[in-house]
């Protein structure tokens, strides 16, 4: 891709007229007569925004990656998500670390700004290249890394690929960098998320680090990456995530072109979507409260007698059935919706693109593991606990009082929330090994519904839960028995630096650039 490696005015132009265009999102020291040159802020929360608010997206968009995590069937024409073709990912989102450098450029050449201020500015930098590499490599396998974003230092055009394990390793290194800078880092202007504290950067760094070593646990055996040492020095020395206050999240306003990703309001989207039996099935199995909050009832069963508080009202699709039976599902309307407050609440909830409760389950899985001393059975009744509270927190009344509560008359309050865990045999910690990593692997997937895309998606490749169903008559994968694991090299990096990109086609999947070739970290 072109734009990867020649260095656009354009991207920061267009980062600044963003930021100029959405200041309710925070509440920044901005020049009261608008933005005229670049500076550390502004591009700060364009890179901010650009991993938040423009890659969760809006509408039909939003709802297409979690048609990939098998939560949301769509009924317009059959979707290629929903039926499992990938296709080619891009790698224009590298162009973002050209912006992470020149706010560190702008920063250090600022006259007088505090060094701990310039320090924060750096760790976020390599925040924001641990956080675009790791998203790309989990989608491809190889990718530039070492040489990237040289074409303007070096006139490196067409920068040779990095093994999967040089990227990880590379990834790590950043994040420990951006902790040890935000150690010694200052309050800094232009992040809506956590108000420029370092503190809770520092958190979200951490934590992210201990996503990216879970998804090493095939890797424990390296000794350069040194997983399971690096997760331990993580959890016990370095802070994390403490409670949802910590998520990293975009919180939505009732203004225009900051509502919900998938708001009524000029979406001509909202008639589409039909929930899932993995997730209404999961629920409805564990007598899980959070069923009411995400969903709405069959109204062909709700008029057949059942309470809207009755779980048997809730009706889950198959999302690998046929297009043509999902469409007379879709006409009959016997089947659950996503529930009324994702359509009708300006605000909605956050979006979290990493939580608390992931963090927990994160933690609980590696005690299962063994990597850490942890009580597994803590942290994993924790991340339930977390989640019931999120949604419960971030669920207001119903507007319109003639209607239900968005509730359902299901209401998870304290009581429950906090009862839940004891009250409820099913949802409990089983006693072997595999049945737990299913359990803890489980309780993810249901607390990021419409949330942290794609994260189904990638536990269901790493460890086989939840289980998604491949049905040969709709699987648009070659072979239709599997699902795909990866997706393929950009077009544009066939095009422009075919001679690198082909080498690590060659490297790593025999010449074949195929969705269904395993990358490094998911082989034994």
């Amino acid at each position: 891709m072109k734009s990867l490696y020649i260095k656009s005015v354009v991207t920061s132009l267009v980062l600044l007229l963003t930021f100029a265009a959405c200041t309710d999102f925070d509440e920044l020291n901005t020049n009261p007569d608008g933005i005229t040159s670049a500076n550390p802020e502004t591009l700060a929360a364009g890179l901010i925004l650009g991993i938040t608010r423009n890659d969760i997206n809006t509408e039909k968009s939003f709802m297409a990656l979690h048609m990939i995590s098998k939560y949301i069937l769509w009924s317009e024409f059959p979707q290629s998500e929903q039926y499992n073709d990938f296709g080619r990912t891009s790698f224009v989102n590298m162009t973002r670390l050209i912006d992470a450098d020149k706010m560190v450029e702008f920063a250090e050449s600022t006259e007088g700004l505090d060094e701990g201020i310039v320090n924060s500015y750096r760790a976020l930098r390599h925040f924001m290249r641990a956080y675009t590499l790791f998203d790309l490599t989990m989608r491809v396998g190889d990718i530039p890394y070492s040489d990237a974003l040289k074409g303007e230092a070096e006139a490196n055009l067409r920068p040779g690929y990095d093994t999967q394990k040089e990227v990880f390793l590379g990834i790590l290194d950043e994040l420990d960098e951006a902790n040890r800078l935000f150690t010694s880092g200052a309050p800094f202007d232009g992040d809506m998320i956590y108000g420029g504290d370092p503190v809770k950067w520092q958190k979200m760094v951490n934590s992210f680090a201990l996503k990216v070593l879970i998804n090493l646990y095939k890797k424990t055996g390296d000794g350069d990456l040194r997983v399971k040492e690096r997760f331990n020095e993580i959890a016990n020395n370095r802070s994390v995530m403490e409670g949802n206050e910590d998520n990293f999240s975009l919180k939505f306003e009732n203004a225009a072109g900051q509502m919900y990703p998938f708001h009524e309001l000029g979406n001509q989207f909202v008639i589409y979507p039909l929930v899932s039996d993995i997730l209404i099935d999961k629920l409805k199995e564990l007598e899980d409260y959070r069923l009411f909050y995400y969903t709405e009832p069959s109204p062909v069963q709700v008029e057949n007698g059942l309470d809207i508080s009755d779980y048997e009202a809730y009706k889950g699709v198959a999302p690998s059935m046929p297009y043509s039976e999902m469409q007379g599902i879709h006409a009959s309307k016997d089947y659950s919706d996503i529930n009324k407050r994702y359509k009708e609440v300006p605000k909605g909830e956050p979006v979290f693109l990493l939580s608390y409760a992931q963090v927990q389950f994160i933690l609980a899985e590696a005690a299962v593991r063994g990597w850490i001393s942890g009580d597994a059975e803590t942290y994993y009744r924790e991340g339930i606990r977390a989640s019931m509270y999120l949604v419960a927190d971030n669920t207001p009344g119903n507007p319109n009082s003639e209607e239900p509560p968005f509730h359902h008359n299901r209401v998870m309050d304290k009581d429950y929330i906090d009862n839940y865990y004891a009250n409820t045999p099913t949802v409990q910690l089983a006693v072997s090994t595999e049945e737990q990593l299913e359990q803890i692997i489980t309780q993810k997937f249901l607390c990021t519904f419409l949330q942290s895309p794609l994260e189904p998606y990638f536990e269901n490749r790493r460890t086989g839960y939840p289980h998604f169903p491949i049905n040969p008559e709709t699987n648009e994968n070659v072979p239709a028995d599997k699902l795909p694991v990866r997706w393929l090299y950009p077009q544009d990096e066939l095009n422009y630096n075919s001679e690198n990109v082909n080498e690590a086609i060659d490297r790593q999947y025999n010449g074949n650039d195929n969705v269904n070739e395993l990358m490094w970290i998911l082989k034994d």
